[in-house]
């Protein structure tokens, strides 16, 4: 089976081209067109003018799609779009185009959830690599933080979320207000480790030895810790983004020089602890189930090396989608699209966008 699958959900457009056979995904085309140095103007994403850039280049990259999977529009058998959640001008264009293509060309339509395609990217590093359900999935991004227990191909639960803002979101903003260009991801990522270093002097196992370093007991640097403090699998990041700001002031307001290094590792390790906390409760709650990490957080080095030693001290498996699939990306869509398909999700010409999360909370 080849699948033409289509992400558009934000500032990114995506068309890939992926065949399924045997029980193996493989990755003929994965097109993606950034917006990020057109945002990066602006410090974020302008939703509207990322609604014009998808309409600007959809049809462009289906045909470089198709060229670089070797495929034309005759050897598909399934088209697959992202159609929530996300800015809902930006699906819109992704959904009318994925719609009337699939209607011009008899081809079958699936619709996808944007985060159970960030869930499937851990599907694409071949069938011996690829997790089976039941198990638990995080997808960290700049939109979304939240646990959720995947019992099925298709069948979610949300188990925890972010009450307010989602991880990635607090780096960025933080990560500009230290200096850091948007996406802030990568920059506050390498500024960490420095700081982690500096507190240390370990070049490689620095995290572990970093709560007892003096950097960690200075009190000027006291940040809280992201975790819902109670028996819930929550999160909340405006917290410590608030706490963080009110550092950054007090540094401006005092004349001090501020460390960035050792700020951008504290404010790391109360993000990564709190997360490494909560997946360790979701752990003891669902016994052998393996755990899924996903979404553009999960690029991030030392929530990847954090949730490693977490899994392994449980004696559960870690899945984490190579990093050029953690972010927005057209094969992630096929994947998911695929067993969506599989499910008898076939979707009609009535199919529309929304902005809303088609998963719900566990009751």
């Amino acid at each position: 089976m080849n699948i033409l699958a289509f992400e558009s959900s934000c500032d990114e457009t995506s068309v890939a081209v992926v065949s399924y056979l045997d029980g193996e995904f493989k990755i003929k085309s994965n097109i993606v067109a950034s917006q990020v140095e057109t945002h990066r103007l602006y410090g974020g994403v302008v939703p509207e003018i990322a609604s014009r850039a998808h309409a600007e280049v959809i049809s462009k990259i289906t045909y470089e799609a198709l060229e670089e999977a070797g495929t034309s529009l005759a050897d598909i058998d399934l088209i697959a779009v992202t159609a929530n959640p996300g800015l809902i001008g930006a699906l819109l264009v992704g959904v009318n185009f994925a719609k009337g293509l699939a209607a011009a060309s008899s081809i079958p339509l699936v619709a996808v959830d944007h985060i159970k395609g960030h869930v499937a990217a851990a599907y694409l590093s071949g069938k011996e690599n690829a997790p089976e359900p039941p198990f638990i999935a995080l997808t960290v991004s700049g939109g979304h933080t939240a646990i959720y227990l995947v019992e099925d191909y298709t069948d979610y639960k949300m188990i925890g979320t972010t009450r307010d803002d989602a991880i990635g979101e607090s780096f960025d903003k933080i990560g500009r207000l230290v200096g850091i260009p948007y996406p802030a991801g990568r920059g506050f990522d390498n500024l960490s480790r420095e700081g982690f270093i500096l507190a240390t002097g370990e070049e490689d196992d620095f995290y572990s030895k970093y709560k007892k370093s003096d950097a960690y007991r200075n009190r000027e640097m006291t940040l809280p810790s992201p975790a819902i403090s109670d028996d819930s699998l929550d999160f909340s990041f405006s917290g410590l983004k608030t706490a963080a700001i009110n550092l950054l002031h007090r540094y401006e307001m005092t004349g001090k020089e501020l460390p960035k290094e050792l700020f951008a590792a504290r404010y790391t390790y109360e993000a990564v602890e709190a997360v490494a906390k909560k997946i360790s409760m979701a752990i003891s709650r669902y016994p052998s189930h393996s755990v899924v990490l996903a979404g553009g957080v999960a690029a991030n080095s030392h929530l990847r090396r954090r949730l490693s030693e977490v899994c392994r001290a449980n004696g559960v498996s870690l899945y984490v989608p190579p990093i050029s699939l953690c972010g927005d990306n057209g094969a992630m869509i096929a994947a998911a699209g695929y067993y969506e398909w599989r499910a008898g999700g076939v979707a009609d010409s009535t199919l529309n966008a929304s902005a809303l999360d088609s998963i719900t909370p566990e009751v």
